[in-house]
């Protein structure tokens, strides 16, 4: 059976350009048969991958494969055939661009010491819904690799205790020539006398071992917009595991739970209240006091409110994600009617004379109308 490209790069069918080259980067770093030296099924994973995105990430192919099934439309011809200018191997783009930002390129175009990017690490903050729509900042603890202080990251007793490899010339890495589904081509790979480091360490550092990283805690304090909703991902930079080989570190990804208020509730960045009112105070008019993000309110309650009549507090509502605007509070009024008890006759026949049927606009409209039918 037909691969399924959209599915071999883990992408959905209206994926723009630049997403469906951010799915093959990530996979083919993954797969890549210099990194999986062991696995012997990556390199058809790989070939897999690359074939792919020479479909998809042409927009001619693309449109021929999601119309007829095939990168070269209903007459299927030579499936690699057509050089164009800056293609590598026959495809009708450049892979060595693509390769060159995620392993140094092909043909001697190198990225220095093949730096490796640290990992994500992910954690979970629980927030209160005040916290969420105000916006806060929370000291995080959590453990991960950092690069060594003692040693700067070289592996090296006091950062200075190595030399120059002679192999790559302190470059990282050696040229070689490979056979691939591109052809035949002159690639780079890690120099195996340094590992990529572009040094050969005379005096190992005692602190991290010459791993030029150590593992353990590290307390960032991190500033959580307001606005923020729950589910939502605060992203600090740089405040990930270490990177190596002088890779930049990765990223600390604050994953955002928000606890419910009790009485609250949040609608995109309105803030929803069910207020209940006796009915007296619906037929007269009052004050009742409200919970708001600005504490306690007064909320002036109009004579003759019905029940489920909105009142709305301009700008009283959650601020608007990395924006200056407010949302709205949205109070919904619920008029509670009295328990009778015992006295359900009395307080009947008390109601009855003093609002009898006429004084209900709305009640006797609507029997007017049905009697017209």
């Amino acid at each position: 059976m037909a691969q399924n490209y959209y599915e071999t790069l883990g992408v959905d069918k209206n994926a723009s350009a630049d997403e469906i080259k951010s799915a093959y980067r990530k996979l083919a770093k993954k797969y890549h048969p210099d990194l999986n030296k062991d696995n012997p099924e990556a390199a058809a994973k790989f070939k897999e991958i690359n074939e792919a995105y020479e479909v998809l990430g042409d927009p001619q192919k693309k449109a021929n494969y999601d119309q007829f099934g095939s990168a070269n439309g209903p007459n299927a011809g030579d499936y690699f055939g057509g050089n164009r200018a800056g293609s590598t191997g026959g495809f009708g783009f450049n892979f060595g661009d693509i390769f060159g930002d995620i392993f140094g390129g092909f043909g001697g175009s190198t990225q220095a010491n093949y730096a490796v990017p640290g990992r994500d690490i992910s954690v979970k903050v629980t927030l209160t819904f005040e916290e969420a729509a105000k916006g806060v900042k929370r000291d995080i603890t959590y453990t991960c690799t950092q690069e060594c202080s003692d040693c700067h990251g070289t592996g090296a007793k006091n950062g200075t205790e190595y030399t120059t490899c002679k192999t790559c010339n302190g470059t990282g890495q050696v040229n070689y020539t490979q056979n691939t589904i591109f052809g035949r081509v002159v690639n780079t790979g890690i120099c195996k006398e340094c590992n990529g480091t572009g040094r050969k360490i005379t005096e190992r550092c005692t602190t991290c071992g010459g791993a030029g990283v150590k593992r353990g805690q590290r307390t960032t304090s991190i500033n959580i917009p307001a606005g923020i909703d729950d589910g939502q991902t605060v992203i600090a930079r740089g405040y990930g595991e270490a990177g190596t080989r002088g890779g930049p570190a990765g990223d600390l990804l604050v994953n955002i739970s928000i606890t419910k208020h009790p009485l609250l509730r949040r609608d995109g960045f309105d803030v929803l209240l069910d207020v209940p009112i006796p009915f007296t105070m619906a037929m007269f008019g009052g004050k009742v006091l409200i919970p708001s993000l600005d504490g306690k309110l007064e909320l002036n309650i109009p004579e003759n409110t019905q029940s489920g009549t909105i009142l709305k507090l301009k700008g009283k509502g959650i601020k608007q994600l990395n924006k200056n605007g407010y949302g709205d509070m949205l109070i919904t009024v619920r008029v509670e009617l009295p328990k009778t008890g015992k006295n359900k006759k009395e307080m009947r026949d008390l109601l009855e004379s003093n609002f009898p049927t006429d004084k209900f606009d709305k009640f006797n409209n609507y029997n007017k109308q049905l009697k017209s039918l």
